[in-house]
């Protein structure tokens, strides 16, 4: 039986405004790194992504090649548009990336023209559509001159593939050189997407700030950590958990000062009635600077804990102020690019 959509999806989540554009992001976005590759989507990864959009999400973010295996997250992500949510097209923001590794040979990752073009083009192809409504620089590219970056990006807007482009992981440097570049040409930089999260600050130090001035959106990706800012941690490595499992799970995170400042973390989110996951997502939502938060989520119990993080967005000077003297003890900074990129 084909998927109907709740008709009271949009009775209860917030949207904002994407930098100065007449674009709305929902609070919370869901993103398809993990849990949605392979020959075919789980039962549990088309729950998660109904219940999302049951919820008011909107926002559905992917990559060339989020799986794993490569490209199999957008392969199934567009099989789910042909048989389930095509009809509600109008209704969904859909985004995809290039830049990091996805085929075999000097042309398969990232910054050149010819890489961004055509992986944009694949990227179509496997989703099944005409067109994303945003298409992100991945990452930027040393080896690549930054204009040439902006020439695919423009290629992809102009044509019509993307209605609005964006980059990923770019220092504020950077960032502000894609802004003037792409505006002497009319393109908008319309959105960044930077890690961020309550031990992971590096955007505080310049980059809100380009972005505000330039009335570009934010996307926190990773806003908690890898799951690292979660309750499942307090006590150590739990079986199941991504860390255990060795995948991409950065174990930089797991030290004993990490671990002691969580604690005291989640002492803070108890006291507000929360866990300490929702905490974290609402206390990188209270950055004026980001749209949205990024979540990538195993479960639908996950995807609804998650979500309950909106019913309290608020915070004391107190409580921002404890939790800011906990969190900058523990800035290891895990995807800040380098100060010259």
């Amino acid at each position: 039986m084909s998927y109907l959509a709740s008709n009271k999806r949009y009775s209860s989540m917030e949207y904002r405004f994407c930098g100065d554009s007449g674009l709305k992001l929902p609070l919370i976005s869901v993103g398809l790194w993990h849990n949605f590759g392979g020959n075919s989507m789980s039962t549990e990864a088309k729950k998660i992504l109904f219940k999302s959009f049951d919820a008011g999400i909107t926002h559905f973010d992917l990559a060339n090649n989020y799986g794993p295996p490569y490209g199999s997250a957008e392969t199934n992500f567009g099989k789910l548009i042909k048989s389930d949510l095509g009809k509600y097209r109008d209704e969904l923001i859909i985004s995809s990336k290039a830049g990091y590794d996805m085929w075999d040979g000097p042309y398969g990752e990232w910054g050149s023209k010819k890489h961004v073009i055509a992986s944009c083009d694949q990227s179509l192809k496997r989703m099944k559509l005409e067109y994303v409504d945003i298409f992100y620089s991945h990452r930027f590219d040393p080896n690549t001159p930054l204009e040439e970056t902006a020439d695919a990006l423009e290629s992809i807007y102009r044509s019509g593939k993307a209605l609005y482009v964006g980059v990923s992981s770019y220092s504020a440097k950077k960032t502000n050189e894609m802004i003037k570049i792409l505006k002497g040409r009319g393109v908008k930089l319309f959105i960044h997407q930077p890690s961020y999260s309550l031990i992971n600050r590096w955007i505080e130090k310049g980059l809100t700030k380009t972005l505000i001035n330039n009335g570009v959106g934010c996307i926190a990706f990773s806003p908690l950590a890898q799951g690292f800012l979660s309750n499942k941690y307090l006590s150590g490595i739990p079986k199941g958990t991504r860390v255990s499992e060795n995948s991409s799970f950065s174990k930089d995170l797991i030290t004993k000062k990490n671990t002691q400042i969580i604690n005291d973390l989640y002492k803070i989110a108890k006291k507000r009635g929360q866990s300490l996951s929702q905490m974290a997502l609402a206390w990188v939502l209270n950055n004026k600077a980001v749209t949205s938060a990024l979540i990538g989520v195993r479960t639908v119990e996950q995807l609804n804990e998650n979500i309950d993080a909106l019913k309290n967005l608020k915070f004391s000077k107190s409580e921002l102020y404890m939790i800011n003297q906990k969190a900058i003890e523990g800035d290891i900074n895990l995807w800040a690019p380098s100060s010259a990129h």
